[in-house]
């Protein structure tokens, strides 16, 4: 059996991109010193007495740490991937000291390879730090092998800690050790053919005896092992006995880790930026607002002001302590001289990098996180300088999501010359700038140029006429502000009238998170009508949600104006209306009926909103004829399959016809529809096959999520589940591993088989990302709480605030899909065949 030698970060082949340095941190690289990504769930589930054990042979805890056998069989877990990771990380190091001495031996011969001072300056500090894992690794590696209840290694982590010190210089060097081998590889070609392939060499129990690795990568692995080593330390505290002697050490290993990531990280503070308002006289400010701006390839958040006349873009500068802040304008464009490109003149604009989804669902659960420690320190009347911390660091995470997130294309170009590119979230906010703009330009406006001080004067009074001061995070809403809604929003959009001409309309909805607007749901397209019938449901997730928006579109069959680039809209709103979500009006069990009007278009609409404890609720079917809410090992046996029907039936339908659909799984199928294929499934009704068939594909992916939904236990199983919640929040990826593995191990066959044939498709479907949008995290998270959430009598007692229990449960469920789809195929028979290995010997 292999072991997943923490690959994703510490891979031998060391070929990892180092993270990305924030903004104005160029001088040294980021170190991340959050304790670990996975929420820290270990507690859960201590009170329900059952402390069933995944497998008769293992003692790996479902119930929380109730005796202290599964907290240390839990250590040794973690130690065994740590020891596995720290001898490829001995290797790596091994591997860069081995050029280090024929280099030295040539630099005092007639023809030096690098001079001893290059030499000194790209190894420095390496020898120290392999002499002192070397000696940790040869003092570990005995007692994990030797392993009994009593053995102690804290003093030996308390050891590592105290020596990191070298790591420190280690990091000072770093920037000026890369340049140094970058210089030389370019100027000497012996040192680049050296610098490109080092040698590392495999694990002892692995089939490749070395793999091939650049200088630069190995010269990163030292940044990224400081973090590692701290993540494990939270592991082992967590899974450590409070009497045991070695907590105190690992306790002490801890807080001087933490204050040395703390140390080197205190200079890297992302730039805050503050925000603007308007009113002025003869030159009136019309609409101004936060905009992302693609400048020279990256994104900036720019401050907007649109003026009776000119379109001016400006950036908040730093001010003084005392000083009065300004804007700096970084370009501006007379309204006369201003155009909208049309998507066949934008083709030459640059392509719009797109943000992978798995990073900003990530960014997502980071700030969910650190919200709810927010909350607890509040209820435990924490001290206020430990909230300010975590707030600081909510914006931030807020902020870069904020920068990160927009994709929606809005090209500007000035007449004279130049474009500009904004990206925006929501097409909502495209045509109500657009329209702004279009409105001023029916004035009779003339071109003009501003000099230097009409335009100090211009952008000065930007500060004192702006109408949004801050920027859209919610860490800038104060306490007393509505935190938004969590849960469903069900929402039927029945029909439209007012229109002047027959055309082929749909609509979308969108909704707020974190700031800014996304576009949740989508109608068909009723063709060629002036009244529009769609009286189609939806369910849109909401997550602290205050608004709805509804836009009505003319949809475009014309070829020739569909552009290359994917993100722009080229439909044509025929009406866009917002109304706000008043929790008290909302929060009924009844349907609540509404009219949106728009441009002298009304939209009927009624909605209800489902609380996320409500909507999760898991309920065994009365009569077990039927396939939804029966267990799936009595239904598996009544067919005599391996994998219900149902789930067959719906995957291999969404492979044939519906694995190229934007959103595909994302998008709500209609509700009716899916109703009509549950009664249609549950009565093995002979026409199941042509209904698929003639039925439109949301409405099966729909199918097959109720489904899951409805089982009376989740296909995880409700035994397993905490011990799945401890098992993703382990920083170690060797131990990770192990612990994942054995807990699918555990499953019954039925539950099994049928999660693997799942995990495949979903693979499949998130292949076509670059068509369908669905990569594995969108999917992770539309499937991960309907497979794993527990029913009702085991998530009880668990419930406080709504957002809470978003900001945990949810996110670690999502994790734990996430986990397995990224993780290489998994086969049935290689699972169980590896049983004995995992229970016998870590």
């Amino acid at each position: 059996a292999d072991f997943n030698y923490g690959a994703d970060e510490y891979d031998a082949e060391g070929n990892e991109e180092p993270k990305a340095l924030p903004e104005g941190s160029e001088t040294m690289p980021y170190i991340d010193e959050s304790p670990t990504m996975s929420p820290q769930l270990s507690a859960r589930g201590q009170d329900n007495g059952d402390g069933v054990s995944p497998t008769p042979t293992d003692g790996l805890g479902t119930g929380g740490e109730r005796d202290a056998g599964k907290g240390l069989e839990m250590r040794k877990l973690v130690l065994s991937g740590f020891l596995a990771s720290e001898e490829i990380y001995i290797n790596q190091l091994e591997a860069l000291l081995l050029p280090m001495k024929p280099l030295k031996a040539t630099a005092t011969t007639s023809q030096p390879v690098l001079t001893l001072q290059q030499i000194e300056t790209i190894f420095y500090k390496i020898q120290d730090i392999y002499e002192i894992h070397k000696e940790f690794y040869d003092s570990l590696c005995p007692k994990v092998q030797q392993w009994d209840s009593n053995v102690t290694m804290g003093h030996l982590f308390q050891k590592l800690a105290s020596q990191l010190g070298v790591y420190k210089a280690f990091v000072d060097n770093y920037k000026i050790a890369l340049e140094t081998a970058e210089k030389c590889s370019q100027s000497n070609y012996q040192f680049q053919k050296i610098s490109e392939e080092l040698k590392v060499k495999g694990p002892k129990d692995s089939k490749e005896s070395h793999t091939s690795v650049t200088m630069e990568a190995l010269l990163y692995k030292p940044i990224d092992r400081v973090t590692r080593s701290t993540l494990v330390l939270h592991d082992l505290l967590k899974h450590t006995p409070a009497d045991h002697p070695d907590y105190p050490l690992l306790q002490d290993a801890l807080r001087i880790s933490q204050n040395f990531l703390s140390s080197i990280n205190e200079d890297i503070d992302p730039r805050r930026t503050a925000v603007t308002t308007p009113k002025g006289e003869t030159r009136q400010l019309v609409k101004d607002g936060f905009l992302v701006e693609l400048s020279e390839g990256s994104r900036k958040l720019r401050h907007v002001f649109l003026f009776t006349d000119v379109l001016l873009c400006a950036k908040l500068k730093k001010a003084a302590v005392g000083k009065h802040q300004q804007y700096d304008c970084k370009w501006y464009v007379p309204l006369a001289d201003l155009v909208f490109p049309s998507p066949e003149e934008s083709e030459h604009c640059p392509q719009v990098h797109v943000i992978p989804d798995h990073e900003l669902e990530d960014m997502k659960m980071k700030i969910s996180a650190i919200k709810s420690e927010v909350q607890k320190e509040k209820a435990n009347k924490g001290q206020s300088r430990a909230i300010e911390r975590l707030k600081k660091k909510m914006f931030e995470n807020e902020f870069w999501l904020l920068l990160n997130s927009p994709a929606i294309p809005f090209r500007i170009h000035n007449r004279n010359g130049k474009s500009y590119l904004f990206l925006l979230s929501s097409d909502y906010e495209r045509s109500e700038w657009r329209e702004a703009i279009q409105k001023l330009q029916k004035k009779d406006l003339q071109a003009f140029v501003l000099s230097s001080v009409e335009l100090q004067v211009l952008t000065g009074s930007c500060f004192k006429l702006r109408t949004v001061h801050n920027i859209p995070v919610t860490s800038n809403k104060d306490d007393d502000e509505s935190p938004g809604l969590y849960g469903f929003l069900h929402v039927i959009v029945h029909s439209a009238k007012g229109f002047k001409q027959s055309a082929n309309l749909y609509c979308t909805l969108e909704v707020d998170s974190f700031g800014y607007f996304v576009s949740k749901a989508k109608t068909r397209v009723f063709r060629d009508t002036t009244e529009p019938q769609w009286n189609e449901e939806f369910e849109i997730e909401l997550e602290g949600s205050q608004s709805l928006r509804i836009l009505c579109y003319e949809k475009c069959y014309d070829k020739t104006k569909i552009n290359k680039d994917n993100n722009e809209i080229v439909d044509k709103i025929m009406g866009k209306g917002q109304i706000q979500l008043d929790p008290q009006a909302v929060q009924t069990k009844n349907w609540h009926m509404d009219v949106i009007e728009m441009n002298g278009i009304k939209v009927e609409f009624s909605m209800k909103f489902t609380s996320r404890d409500m909507s999760l609720k898991r309920t065994p079917s009365k009569k077990q004829t039927g396939v939804f809410g029966v267990k799936i090992s009595v239904v598996t046996k009544r067919e005599r399959s391996k994998v219900p029907y149902i789930v067959r039936q719906c995957i291999e339908e969404v492979e044939k016809r519906g694995i190229e659909e934007v959103g595909i799984y994302r998008i709500s199928g209609v509700a009716t529809d899916i109703q009509a294929l549950k009664a249609v499934f549950d009565a093995n009704n002979k026409d199941i096959l042509v209904m698929l068939s003639d039925m439109d594909i949301n409405a099966i992916a729909g199918t097959l999520k109720l489904y899951f939904r409805e089982l009376p236990e989740p296909l995880l199983t409700d035994r397993l589940y905490p011990a799945f919640m401890e098992g993703i929040a382990l920083s170690d990826p060797a131990a990770k591993e192990n612990c994942m593995m054995h807990l699918l191990r555990s499953l019954p066959d039925p539950n099994l088989i049928t999660f693997l044939f799942l995990l495949e498709h979903l693979k499949r479907v998130a292949e076509k990302e670059p068509i369908n949008k669905m990569s594995l995290h969108n999917l992770a998270t539309v499937f991960g709480p309907t497979l794993l959430r527990p029913s009702e009598g085991e998530s009880k007692g668990h419930l406080t605030l709504a957002s809470d229990i978003w900001s945990h449960d949810v996110m670690a469920q999502v994790q734990v899909l996430l986990y397995y789809l990224q993780h290489p195929p998994i086969s049935f028979t290689e699972l169980k065949r590896n049983t004995l290995y995992f229970s016998t010997d870590v």
